[in-house]
């Protein structure tokens, strides 16, 4: 991979070599399924890094990560940059990364290989010059969960007082992302012959009920909101023809909650498979599968105040967004340390047409520079 460019005395940052190493990252198909790209991934991601850093490697479930830093791994990192680099699947055509003039189009382009290199090329630049110890945390599993990789790091022991994981936000600032339960419902009926329903107990129509009832405390919006949704992902029956009454069906269900939430949020999996429990009809059982809790930082802590003036000093409204999605800040929140998003722009994400908007990486590279360096004096 080619190494990375560097910010000039006058402040200019050439991203060519950036760009070069970003389509050389972007052509892996670092999904799931393919443990080589994802260990290829990276160690592309390490090598334009750079030399002269510690590089603590880690493995868990088969997903490789890393933790890069000067020196020796301290107690606690003032500031850890995380970055995932790892991808959802798409067709090969996304692995061929394009430019159409001021967008890079490929899979993981927005979300998020392009800002991994920009943090790399920060972190490069300057973790050795700095009065208060950072490291960047590299991981291939976030888009499965995240359990492998930073929450992984995490109870070996990486700790930090802030978190800056560089998730898409336009450089805006998030601050806050909502929780995930995992579930499904399951019903158990009596089957009979289709002619003869009185002689059954339909599961598929008690799981029918036990759906409606839920989705009327959580109804489907049209619009976006700030509020609990519940996504009924797949409803299934083993039953194999119409003239059966089935005895058994499940749902499948995917369900997002902010903080606000107290139903869900802080709760264990028995209280909130006790709150679905509500919602059932007779015969049908909720099983949580996981929870995860939402994110949230507190917005007037120094480090985001840092970061917002910044982003502003680049020319751009430093606002704070909310995402419906969950993101690896959530390991860090459970842990009480606060972590926000802060990314490249683009669009498109795990679709089509992602791109990342390349007009947003100087700035974002100055910002990100910006924010480590305010009121430090220079060595």
């Amino acid at each position: 991979m080619a190494p990375a460019g560097r910010a000039g005395e006058d402040g200019q940052v050439d991203i060519e070599p950036l760009l070069a190493a970003a389509e050389e990252l972007l052509a892996v198909p670092s999904t799931e399924e393919r443990p080589g790209d994802l260990l290829r991934a990276l160690e592309l991601v390490l090598d334009f890094a750079g030399p002269g850093f510690a590089v603590e490697r880690f493995s868990s479930g088969g997903k490789p990560s890393a933790l890069v830093y000067p020196g020796e791994r301290p107690a606690r990192f003032s500031v850890i940059f995380n970055a995932h680099l790892d991808v959802v699947p798409a067709p090969p055509h996304q692995f061929r990364p394009r430019r159409e003039g001021d967008r890079l189009y490929a899979r993981g382009a927005q979300d998020m290989k392009v800002s991994a290199l920009v943090l790399a090329q920060v972190f490069r630049e300057q973790a050795a010059r700095l009065p208060y110890p950072i490291a960047l945390q590299l991981v291939t599993d976030e888009e499965v969960g995240g359990r492998n990789g930073t929450l992984h790091q995490l109870e070996q022991g990486v700790d930090a007082d802030f978190a800056l994981i560089g998730e898409q936000s336009g450089l805006r600032v998030v601050t806050d992302s909502k929780g995930m339960v995992v579930a499904s419902l399951r019903a158990t009926g009596r089957g009979a012959h289709g002619a003869y329903p009185w002689l059954g107990d339909n599961a598929l129509v008690k799981l029918g009920r036990s759906l409606a009832d839920l989705l009327a405390a959580y109804p489907v919006t049209s619009e976006e909101v700030w509020r609990t949704t519940v996504n009924v992902a797949r409803v299934e029956t083993p039953n194999q023809a119409r003239n059966q009454v089935p005895e058994s069906a499940q749902a499948w269900l995917d369900i997002r909650f902010p903080a606000e939430d107290l139903d869900l949020n802080g709760r264990s999996v028995q209280e909130i498979a006790g709150h679905l429990a509500g919602f059932c009809q007779p015969g049908v059982t909720p099983v949580v599968d996981h929870v995860d809790p939402p994110h949230h930082a507190d917005r007037g802590r120094p480090e985001v105040l840092r970061l917002q003036q910044a982003i502003r000093n680049q020319g751009y409204d430093p606002a704070f967004l909310r995402k419906h999605g969950s993101a690896d800040g959530r390991f860090y929140y459970r842990r009480g340390v606060d972590a926000v998003i802060f990314g490249i722009g683009g669009d498109g994400q795990h679709g089509p047409d992602e791109y990342a908007d390349l007009t947003t990486i100087v700035p974002y590279h100055r910002a990100l520079t910006e924010f480590l360096t305010l009121g430090v004096s220079p060595p």
